[in-house]
C-alpha cells in the first residue's frame, strides 16, 4: 500500500479518467460523430465530447450507453504512438495487454481477469474483433491495424451480442472505411534501434456507388536483447520486428438503403522472438520479494554450478536490464507469422427494420522455433524446421435483424451466429544435446552437494570418486539406482519428432437484446444468449525419447510397493530420476497412442440493465451480466498423465479419477456473474463516468508453468475452512463436499473517467481504476471439489498475476495555432502509472514487479488542414525498467513447484539443497524515440 499511495494520490488530483475518442475530422478522413442526433446540442451537450459507438450492436452516443465502455479514437492513438492493441494499455487503465514467449501469445486483462500462458487450447477471456469478426485468440491481435475510426474497450463480461462470449470484456476495433471522395496519406517515421516504419493509404470513388480503400504498413527494427555469444549462425540480436500489412476494401452503397462492405486483408511477420533474462539466481527460497539483479552466482549454488560445468553463462547476472543474453548455438527464436482473411458486411434497411450479415474467413499460421531454456546450454529446444507452428482456421456468420416498435417503446435486437474453427498444433520440444549431463548433474549435486563428486564428461556425471560415495550411500540399492542415473544422462536430442493435435470446434448461438424505454427517463435493457459448443479433439505423436518407457519398465518393481520395493525414501529417488527422464511425458511410448474424444457445451447468458436519466446531463444505471468462456482441451502432453508410470499402467490415474489419456486434458467452461452500477455525467466542456462492479468468476481456468511442464486446472472456491490443506505440497489433501464449492475468483473495484475541454485547443483526460481481482481463501480444483494441484499452494486468498490494484492513466493535448497561416502546434504526453503486481501466475514471491509510470510524449508542427505533419516522439520517454512476465526457468529450479522436491527431500537432502530458484523474465521495451513525417491528400 505505501508504493502505491502515490498513485491513488496522482489519480485523484488529475480527475481520473479515460481517454475519449474525441478526433477533430482531417480532410480525406471520416468522422465517426456523422449521426443527425452528434450535432444537435443545447447548453448541456458539446459536440466535441459526443462520439458514436456501436457497443449495443446500434450506432449510439457513448454517453448513452449504460455500459462500462472506453472509446479511443485515431487521433489519441496516432498521438500516443499506438500501431497495435498492446498499446492500448497507455489509454485504458483497466487494460492490461502484454506478450510472452511469443509474438503470437500475447494475453489482454481487464479488470485484472484474462487468460495466462501461450496454449491455444484456451480462448481468451478478452476477446479481440475486428470490424465486427472474431480473432481467434487475443495475439492474433498484436498486429499492425493500419488507419483506424476508434476502439472500444468493454469491461465486464460480454455474453450477450458480438460473436463470441466473453467472460472479462472485449477489444473491438473498427477501422476506416472507403469514402467517396479521393484522398489518403503517407507517413515515415524513422527512430533508434533503427527502427522504420512506413504507411500509406489511399481511397476514393470507382463509380458512384462503388468506393475502395487500400492500406500498407511496412516495419522493421533492431532487436532489445544483444546475443553476446552469437556465432556459428546464431542471432545477434533478438526481439527484433519485420511486418508488413496491407488491407483492401470495396464500399458498394446502391441507395441509402443497402451498404455491402467487403474487406480482404494479409499480414507477415518474420521475427525473431521472444528472449528472456535471469532475474534471479537464488541459493534458497526467500518468502519475501525479490530484487531484480539479487543473484548468488557462486559455487555454492548448486544448479549454477551444474550449468557452469557445462559451459553455461550468465550475462544478465546483476543486471537483467542491461539485456544481454546468451543462446545455444543453432537455435532459433526466428518466427514466422502469416495471416489472411477476407469479410463481408451488409446492412439492409429493409423497411421498419435493419438487417446485417457479417460473414468472414480467417486463417492464421504461425511458426515459432526457439532456445526455450533461456541459456546457452543445450537443455530443451524447439528447433527451426518448419514442425512447431500452430494454425487457426476460422469461419464465422453473423445476422442481426433490429428495429423499432410501439412507437419507440421497444428498441428490439435478434440475431444468430455460427462459426467453425480448425485448431491444428503441430509441435517439436525436445531435449538438447546436454539434457543428460544436465539432468544426471542435477540429481547428483541435489543427493550431494560436494562439487568434486560431479563429473558431466562421465556416465552419470559421476566422477570416480562420486560414484564410490554414492555407492557407499545407497548401499545395497546402488546398482538399482546408478543404473537409473547412468541412463538418465544419455536423454539427450530425443523428444518430438512431431506431435500433433487437432481441435475442430463448432459455435452457434442464437440471442436478442431489447432495450424497453418505459418512459423518456426510464429504460430496462434485457439480454438473452442461447450458445451450443461442440469441440472433437485428436492427437498422435512421433516422440524418439526410447529411454523413458525403458526406465519405467526398469524402477516399476521397486516402486510399487511390493517384495522387490525400495525403502520410502529410495523410491522416492528412483521416481525422480524416471520424472527427469520422461519430463513432460516425452516418451516412446506415446507414440502408440491415437487420442480421440469430443465435448458438448450448451449455456444461457445475458444481461439485465436498468437505467435513468433524470435530466440531459446524467445518466444512472445498474447492470446484471452473465457470461461464459468455453471449456476445452489442453493441448499438452505433460497433462496426460503421470510420467512416473506408462500410459497404459492403470494406477496412471490423473486429476479426474481416469487413466491416462484426453479426459485429463478437459478443463470446464468458466462463467462469471456481474454487478455493476454507474454514472454518466456530460457537460459543454466536462464527462465524468462512474462504474462500480463486482464479478465472481466460477471454474476460472488457469495456465501455469511450474518450472517443468504448464498446467492448466479450473479454480474454484470452497465454502468450508480448508485450514491450510489448500496450501500444502500434498496432491491429496484440501478437497472439499460438492455441495460447498462457490466461485474460486473475486473482482471487485471501481473506475473513474473524466475529460475535460477547458479551450477548444486543449483536452485533458485521465482514468483511475481500481481493481481488488483476487482468489478466495479457501481454494480446490475443479467443481467437484478436488484438490488444488500443489504447485498453486500461494494462490489462496492472494491477488492474481498481472493484476494491479490501482492504476491511473493521464494524457494532455494542446493544439494551438501558429500565426494566420493556418499552421499548428502539436504538444502531446500521457502517462500510465501501475501499482505492484505479481508476474508470474504461481504468484512467486520473487516474481513481484513493483509499481512504475510509463510516459510518452510527442512535439510537432502542423500544416494548414493538418494537409502534412512533422512530429518528434518518444515512447516509454524516461526509460522505466520493468517486467512483462516472471516465469520459472525451465528445468533450472527446484523450488517448491518442482515434483523432484518431496522425492529428494525423503532421501534426507537438507532444505538447502533443493530450495535454488531461478525466475527469468520477459522484459517490456526499454525507451524508444524517434521521427515521424505525414501527408495528407
Amino acid at each position: 500500500m505505501p508504493k502505491t499511495f502515490w498513485l491513488l494520490s496522482a489519480g485523484l488530483t488529475a480527475l481520473a479518467a479515460p481517454a475519449y475518442a474525441q478526433d477533430q475530422p482531417q480532410p480525406g478522413t471520416a468522422t465517426t460523430t456523422t449521426d443527425a442526433a452528434t450535432t444537435a446540442q443545447d447548453d448541456t451537450g458539446a459536440g466535441q465530447n459526443e462520439i458514436v459507438i456501436t457497443a449495443q450492436g446500434r450506432r449510439q452516443l457513448l454517453q448513452d450507453v449504460p455500459l462500462a465502455v472506453q472509446a479511443v479514437g485515431a487521433e489519441q492513438l496516432q498521438n500516443s504512438g499506438a500501431t497495435d492493441i498492446r498499446q492500448l494499455n497507455q489509454l485504458a487503465p483497466s487494460l492490461l495487454v502484454s506478450s510472452t514467449g511469443t509474438e503470437a501469445n500475447g494475453s489482454a486483462r481487464i479488470r485484472g481477469i484474462g487468460t495466462v500462458g501461450d496454449n491455444p487450447g484456451l480462448e481468451s477471456s478478452v476477446a479481440v474483433f475486428i470490424d465486427g469478426v472474431y480473432r481467434s485468440r487475443s495475439g492474433i491481435g498484436l498486429n499492425e491495424l493500419g488507419e483506424i475510426e476508434r476502439v472500444e474497450v468493454l469491461r465486464g463480461p460480454q455474453g450477450t451480442l458480438f460473436g463470441r462470449n466473453a467472460s472479462a470484456g472485449l477489444i473491438h476495433v473498427i477501422t476506416r472505411r472507403p469514402e467517396f471522395e479521393f484522398g489518403g496519406m503517407a507517413e515515415l517515421t524513422y527512430g533508434n534501434y533503427n527502427y522504420v516504419r512506413a504507411q500509406g493509404a489511399v481511397t476514393g470513388p470507382i463509380s458512384e456507388a462503388l468506393a475502395f480503400r487500400l492500406d500498407a504498413v511496412y516495419a522493421r527494427r533492431d532487436g532489445f536483447y544483444d546475443v553476446v555469444n552469437a556465432s556459428g549462425g546464431t542471432e545477434d540480436e533478438v526481439n527484433d520486428r519485420n511486418r508488413l500489412f496491407v488491407r483492401g476494401q470495396l464500399l458498394f452503397e446502391p441507395s441509402d438503403a443497402l451498404s455491402i462492405r467487403i474487406i480482404g486483408d494479409y499480414t507477415t511477420r518474420e521475427e525473431s522472438c521472444c528472449g528472456a533474462v535471469y532475474t534471479q539466481l537464488r541459493e534458497t527460497f526467500d518468502p519475501t520479494p525479490g530484487v531484480p539483479g539479487d543473484f548468488s552466482v557462486a559455487a555454492s549454488n548448486r544448479i549454477v554450478g551444474v550449468l557452469q560445468s557445462l559451459g553455461g553463462i550468465f550475462p544478465s547476472a546483476g543486471d537483467p536490464y542491461n539485456r544481454e543474453i546468451a543462446i545455444t548455438p543453432g537455435t532459433s527464436y526466428e518466427g514466422k507469422t502469416e495471416e489472411w482473411g477476407v469479410s463481408g458486411q451488409i446492412d439492409w434497411d429493409i423497411g421498419g427494420a435493419t438487417l446485417t450479415s457479417i460473414t468472414a474467413y480467417r486463417d492464421y499460421r504461425s511458426e515459432q522455433p526457439g532456445d526455450v531454456d533461456y541459456n546457452n546450454v543445450d537443455i530443451l529446444r524447439r528447433n527451426d524446421d518448419g514442425n512447431a507452428f500452430r494454425q487457426f482456421q476460422t469461419f464465422s456468420q453473423e445476422l442481426r435483424l433490429q428495429g423499432s416498435a410501439f412507437n419507440g417503446f421497444l428498441d428490439w435486437l435478434v440475431g444468430g451466429y455460427f462459426a467453425s474453427e480448425n485448431l491444428d498444433l503441430s509441435d517439436n520440444l525436445s531435449f538438447g544435446s546436454q539434457y543428460g549431463a544436465f539432468a544426471a548433474c542435477r540429481l547428483v549435486a541435489t543427493v550431494n552437494p560436494t562439487a568434486a563428486l560431479r563429473n558431466p564428461a562421465l556416465p552419470g556425471c559421476l566422477s570416480p570418486a562420486g560414484r564410490a560415495a554414492l555407492s557407499a550411500q545407497l548401499g545395497a540399492a546402488a546398482p538399482i539406482i546408478l543404473a537409473g542415473i547412468d541412463r538418465l544422462s544419455t536423454v539427450n536430442n530425443v523428444g518430438d519428432n512431431t506431435a500433433n493435435y487437432f481441435q475442430d470446434s463448432t459455435n452457434w448461438a442464437i440471442f436478442t437484446h431489447n432495450i424497453f424505454n418505459i418512459t423518456d427517463e426510464l429504460s430496462i435493457t434485457l439480454g438473452l444468449r442461447y450458445t451450443s459448443e461442440k469441440k472433437d479433439f485428436s492427437a498422435n505423436f512421433n516422440n524418439t525419447n526410447t529411454i523413458c518407457p525403458v526406465q519405467q519398465a526398469f524402477f516399476a518393481p521397486f516402486i510399487t510397493g511390493g517384495a522387490a520395493a525400495l525403502p520410502p525414501a529410495l523410491q522416492s529417488l528412483a521416481q525422480g530420476i524416471v520424472n527427469l527422464t520422461c519430463q513432460g511425458n516425452s516418451s516412446a511410448s506415446l507414440n502408440a497412442l491415437n487420442l480421440e474424444d469430443e465435448r458438448d457445451e450448451d449455456e444461457w447468458t445475458g444481461t439485465a440493465v436498468l437505467s435513468y436519466r433524470p435530466n440531459n446531463r446524467l445518466l444512472v444505471y445498474g447492470s446484471y451480466s452473465r457470461g461464459y468462456k468455453a471449456g476445452g482441451f489442453n493441448l499438452d502432453r505433460s497433462a496426460l498423465g503421470l510420467p512416473i508410470f506408462s500410459p497404459t499402467d492403470p494406477r496412471n490415474i490423473g486429476g479426474r479419477g481416469a487413466p491416462f489419456g484426453t479426459l485429463n486434458l478437459q478443463f470446464d467452461p468458466e462463467i462469471v456473474d456481474a454487478y455493476e452500477v454507474g454514472f454518466k455525467w456530460t457537460n459543454r466542456n466536462f464527462t465524468l463516468n462512474f462504474a462500480a462492479f463486482h464479478q465472481e468468476f466460477t471454474n476460472f481456468q488457469l495456465n501455469t508453468f511450474n518450472g517443468s511442464v504448464f498446467l492448466v486446472q479450473n479454480i474454484n472456491g470452497c465454502g468450508a475452512d480448508l485450514g491450510s490443506t489448500d496450501s500444502d505440497q500434498s496432491p491429496t489433501s484440501g478437497a472439499c463436499g460438492v455441495d460447498d464449492v462457490e466461485a474460486g475468483v473475486l473482482s471487485t473495484g471501481f473506475e473513474v473517467e473524466a475529460a475535460l475541454y477547458p479551450h477548444r485547443d486543449i483536452t485533458i483526460t485521465a482514468g483511475f481504476t481500481y481493481a481488488n481481482t483476487r482468489y478466495r481463501d479457501n481454494l480446490v480444483g475443479r467443481d467437484t471439489g478436488t484438490p488444488l494441484d500443489p504447485a498453486l499452494f500461494l494462490l489462496p486468498g492472494d491477488n492474481l498475476s498481472n493484476a494491479p490494484e490501482y492504476v491511473v492513466t493521464t494524457s494532455f493535448a494542446w493544439t494551438p495555432e501558429i500565426g494566420s497561416s493556418g499552421l499548428s502546434a502539436l504538444v502531446y504526453a500521457d502517462a500510465r502509472l501501475t501499482g505492484d503486481y505479481n508476474t508470474g501466475s504461481d504468484l512467486f514471491p520473487e516474481k513481484e514487479q513493483d509499481g512504475y509510470a510509463i510516459v510518452n510524449a510527442r512535439l510537432g508542427i502542423r500544416g494548414p488542414a493538418q494537409r502534412w505533419a512533422i512530429e518528434l516522439w518518444a515512447q516509454n520517454l524516461f526509460d522505466v525498467d520493468y517486467q512483462q512476465v516472471a516465469f520459472s526457468t525451465p528445468f533450472q529450479g527446484s523450488g517448491p513447484n518442482n515434483n523432484t522436491v518431496a522425492q529428494v527431500q525423503q532421501f534426507g537432502a537438507p532444505t538447502s539443497a533443493f530450495a535454488n530458484q531461478f525466475t527469468s523474465a520477459f522484459l517490456a521495451e526499454p525507451r524508444t524515440f524517434g521521427i515521424t513525417g505525414r501527408f495528407r491528400f
